[in-house]
C-alpha cells in the first residue's frame, strides 16, 4: 500500500507466488508513490501475474496507482499485450482530467508536486502520504494513526509502554488490540496490549465471529423513521458499514435539500452574480435560478443574498463563515494538574460522555475527539467531579486547549 514494491522485488515475489500456487489467480494492487509503478507493474506481468491494478492516466502517480496508458502502450505488441484501445483510455482520462480541475483546491497536488523516492524509507502507505489521506485499508490507518499520535506526544517506542496506562490511544489501535480486525500472525505485542485495552473485551477468533446477527428489516424502519424518509437498499448497507457518516449526510440533504443536482462548480464555489443557472430537482419539475445581489454582513455575521427563482424575486440570509471568522482564545489544560483534561491534539470534539456535575472513576471517557479523521476516546485520570466542560460538542480546537475539568 506504500508503493515499495520495486521491479526486481515484485519479479521476485510473484515468480515465488505463481510457483507456490501455480492454478490461483494473482492480482498486484500498488500505489506509485516513488515513480516506479510502471516498471514494477510490468515485471509482475512478466512473472506471471494476472492482474495488476492501474489508474487513467489523469488519475495515476504519486499515491494513486501507477498509469494505465503507460502500461498499455509499453505492452503493447507483446504476449501481454492487454487489448485495451489506447483512444479509449484516452478519451476516458479526458473526461477525470477536466472533473479533477473542479476538485483542485483538495488535492494533495497543493503540496506534492512529484513522486519521491524517500517512501522506500519510512514506507507510509499511499492512503495516508496525502490530506487525502482518509481512504485507506484498516491495517494502513492503524499504523498512520499510531504514528501520528506518537508523533503529536513526542513519544518513543519506549516511552509509549512507559505511560501506555495514561495515554487516550486513537480508537483505531484499541480495536486492533481487540483483535476486531483479526489476530496478526505472531500475536499482539505485551504488555501494550494489556495496558491499552484496560480490561476491555477481546476477539480471540476471526472478528466477524463475534458480531451479533444484523436485522437489516428492522434497522432500514428505524432510519426511516429518525430522517423522515423512504430509504433503498442502498442507504441500509450504507449505514451498517458507516453509520456516522450516514447519519451525517442524511442530516446534510435535510437542511440543504438535493444538492447532488448542483453542477459540481456552483456546489463548490457558489453563482457569479447575474449568472443563471436552471435545476431539474425531479423529472418535469426545473428550477430556474439567477443570482442578483449580495448585502452587506450584519452583526450576526450574516448576508442577505437576492435571487430570482422562477421569475420571483426572493432572498435569503446565509451565513458568511469567512467574514463572521475571529481569533479565538481558550483556556489550556494545566500541565501537572490531572484534573485538567485538555485536547492532545488539534481537532473536533465529536462526543461528550460526561455533563457537569457527574461523578467520574479513573479511565472513564470524557470526550471523543476527531483528529486527523482519528477518531481518539480521552480518558480521565482520576476520579472526581465533573466541575466544568469548557468546549461544547462541535468545537474544532487545538492541542491543549481545556475541554473538562474534574475536581477530585
Amino acid at each position: 500500500m506504500a508503493g515499495v514494491l520495486k521491479p526486481e522485488a515484485a519479479k521476485l515475489l510473484v515468480t515465488a507466488l505463481r510457483d507456490k500456487f501455480p492454478d490461483l489467480p494473482i492480482h498486484i494492487h500498488s500505489h506509485d508513490t516513488a515513480g516506479a509503478g510502471v516498471a514494477s507493474m510490468i515485471e509482475c506481468a512478466r512473472a506471471g501475474a494476472d492482474v495488476v491494478d492501474a489508474a487513467v492516466d489523469s488519475m495515476s502517480g504519486m499515491t494513486s496507482q501507477a498509469s494505465m496508458g503507460a502500461i498499455v502502450a509499453s505492452l503493447q505488441g507483446t504476449k501481454f499485450d492487454t487489448g485495451l484501445n489506447l483512444d479509449d483510455i484516452s478519451k476516458y482520462s479526458a473526461y477525470w482530467e477536466s472533473a479533477r480541475r473542479l476538485y483542485g483546491p483538495f488535492e494533495c497536488t497543493v503540496t506534492m508536486k512529484s513522486g519521491n523516492a524517500d517512501v522506500y524509507k519510512h514506507e507510509i502507505p499511499g492512503g495516508q502520504y496525502t490530506n487525502l489521506q482518509f481512504q485507506v485499508t484498516p491495517s494502513s490507518k492503524i499504523v498512520g494513526d499510531l504514528a501520528q499520535f506518537m508523533v503529536q506526544n513526542h513519544l518513543t517506542r519506549e516511552t509509549l509502554v512507559e505511560r501506555a496506562d495514561d495515554l487516550s490511544f486513537p480508537a483505531s489501535v484499541v480495536g486492533y488490540m481487540q483483535g476486531n480486525i483479526g489476530q496478526p500472525p505472531y500475536g499482539f505485542p505485551e504488555p501494550l496490549r494489556t495496558k491499552v485495552l484496560r480490561g476491555k473485551p477481546k476477539s480471540q477468533g476471526r472478528a466477524g465471529e463475534d458480531l451479533p446477527p444484523m436485522d437489516l428489516d428492522k434497522v432500514k424502519k428505524e432510519l426511516e423513521e429518525k430522517h423522515g424518509r423512504e430509504l433503498r437498499d442502498q442507504d441500509v448497507m450504507s449505514y451498517a458499514m458507516f453509520p456516522k457518516v450516514f447519519d451525517d449526510f442524511e442530516r446534510f440533504r435535510a437542511v440543504y435539500g438535493p444538492v447532488d443536482k448542483l453542477p459540481t462548480r456552483v456546489f463548490l464555489t457558489g453563482l457569479d452574480i447575474a449568472e443563471e443557472l436552471d435545476v431539474e430537482i425531479e423529472e418535469g419539475k426545473t428550477l430556474a435560478i439567477q443570482l442578483l445581489a449580495e448585502g452587506k454582513l450584519n452583526p450576526k455575521g450574516e448576508r442577505e443574498v437576492f435571487f430570482y427563482l422562477n421569475g420571483q424575486m426572493r432572498s435569503i440570509f446565509i451565513q458568511d463563515k469567512e467574514a463572521s471568522k475571529k481569533i479565538v482564545t481558550r483556556a489550556k489544560a494545566l500541565p501537572g494538574v490531572r484534573g485538567s483534561i485538555g485536547a492532545p491534539m488539534p481537532g473536533e470534539i465529536l462526543e461528550l460522555k460526561v455533563k457537569e456535575g457527574d461523578k467520574v472513576t479513573p479511565k472513564q471517557p470524557l470526550f471523543v475527539l476527531s483528529a486527523m479523521k482519528m477518531e481518539m476516546v480521552i480518558d480521565t485520570p482520576i476520579a472526581g467531579t465533573v466541575k466544568q466542560i469548557h468546549l461544547p460538542q462541535g468545537t474544532k480546537c487545538q492541542a491543549g486547549d481545556l475541554v473538562v475539568e474534574i475536581e477530585p
